[in-house]
């Protein structure tokens, strides 16, 4: 399954709690994950903002665990469909680049579409139940 993930998913993911599940299924290689250049910028930079108390190693380990075994796609067009933020269309971009099967948000943007182009667009809850089934 290939899957791409929003920022707020993954960091959530990263930081503990429920949501752990989808960083284990991850590395347990249940799914690939689907990113582009501007989407690992954006998971960085996140991930090293100093609210989240991850440590060098933490963000360095997640970094090479991302770079060996991620999907990188480049979009072939450029997404104009979440107008009220922008920055998300990235991820549409990406999924359409790849022709993902879904594509997991907490944004209430992408989720609002429900799917784009017969992308399903997923909460981390419905995500978690496709990987446990």
């Amino acid at each position: 399954m290939r899957v791409v993930i929003d920022t707020n998913i993954l960091v959530s993911a990263m930081l503990g709690g429920v949501l752990k599940v989808i960083v284990d299924a991850w590395k347990a290689h249940q799914f690939t994950l689907v990113v582009s250049e501007a989407i690992v910028r954006e998971y960085l930079d996140v991930l090293s903002r100093r609210k989240f108390g991850l440590t060098a190693e933490e963000i360095t380990a997640t970094t090479d665990f991302l770079l060996a075994s991620a999907e990188f796609v480049t979009s072939l067009e450029t997404v104009f469909a979440v107008e009220s933020d922008p920055t998300d269309n990235k991820f549409l971009d990406a999924a359409l680049a790849a022709n993902a099967d879904c594509l997991v948000s907490g944004d209430a943007h992408l989720l609002d579409l429900k799917s784009f182009r017969d992308i399903p667009i997923l909460t981390a809850r419905q995500f978690m139940d496709r990987l446990a089934a």
